[in-house]
């Protein structure tokens, strides 16, 4: 069993007819996912690597019973493109696009409540349950089958972490980069959950960054609903106040964010914290008795 994406993931690629589209959906079909549609206005009929190509998302699902969609479409144009997505029979929406403005998310968050619906992103690599399926541009092969599952701010951080536990023969039941925008789809706490459900999930590796408060607040979340132990990693322990590293997200204001208070307030309920992802990967060996 896996989370958010499996064997039954039907994918529709938003923006399909684009250079980035058109690659990661050709990637994505090879490594086994079902990539069976792409949307792009006025371009119905058309196919890449055959793949068709629809005009609208409602279309593409009518035709092919897609029920994941995957979203590359420039910054001005992403947040219509992902309420069109929210707005059909799909499920989960997995957006890529790196650059759409803060109020446009916001709009886009206000519907998401509404929707019940799941968004993965914006500014994410996507989703990768190993040996399965993948949704979004992961280097598939870092990765590799099993029962550890990691969710991360950070898309590096991401493959970095899962060839550490792959160096020492542990692989990953799924994987998720949640993005790391102010405003995104899904919390750490969101997939937290999902993992503490998942009854093929025995460890989740957490890997935050500085600023927010989203490590905080999955820090009370473990401690109060989760059973399925958590390892975690927090990125930018040398990042200088006032100063943003990296992902829109990831800026700290005075004490408020900093790596060294995100690590206490993990350790402080339990969450035992390496300093390098190598450290990771020894703390998961450990607690696993792997």
């Amino acid at each position: 069993m896996s989370i958010l994406v499996d064997a039954s993931t039907k994918l529709v690629v938003q923006g399909i007819t684009g250079r980035e589209g058109a690659f990661h959906a050709t990637r994505n079909k090879a490594y086994g996912t079902q990539v069976v549609a792409g949307v792009t206005p006025g371009k119905a009929g058309q196919d890449v690597e055959g793949i068709p190509v629809f005009n609208g998302v409602e279309d593409a699902v009518e035709a092919t019973g897609a029920n994941t969609a995957m979203v590359f479409v420039p910054p001005a144009f992403a947040a219509d493109a992902i309420l069109e997505a929210l707005d059909s029979p799909v499920e989960v929406v997995v957006c890529i696009t790196e650059g759409i403005p803060a109020h446009d998310m916001l709009r886009v968050y206000t519907h998401l409540q509404r929707s019940g619906k799941t968004l993965i992103g914006p500014n994410c690599p996507g989703v990768i349950s190993p040996g399965v399926a993948t949704v979004g541009i992961m280097p598939t092969q870092v990765f590799q089958p099993g029962r550890v599952g990691l969710v991360s701010r950070s898309g590096t951080l991401t493959y970095q972490i899962s060839k550490e536990l792959a160096l020492l023969g542990i692989g990953q039941s799924t994987v998720v980069g949640i993005g790391g925008d102010p405003v995104v789809g899904s919390s750490f706490i969101d997939i937290l959950g999902r993992f503490e459900a998942d009854p093929d999930t025995d460890l989740v590796v957490m890997v935050g960054e500085i600023g927010g408060s989203e490590e905080e607040n999955a820090a009370e979340f473990i401690a109060a609903n989760m059973s399925t132990p958590v390892v975690g990693y927090v990125a930018g322990f040398q990042a200088p106040p006032g100063k943003q590293m990296g992902h829109a997200g990831a800026i700290i204001t005075g004490s408020s964010g900093t790596a060294q208070a995100k690590k206490e307030a993990l350790e402080a309920k339990g969450v035992r914290v390496g300093e390098s992802p190598t450290a990771v990967a020894g703390i998961v060996k450990e607690v696993l008795g792997a």
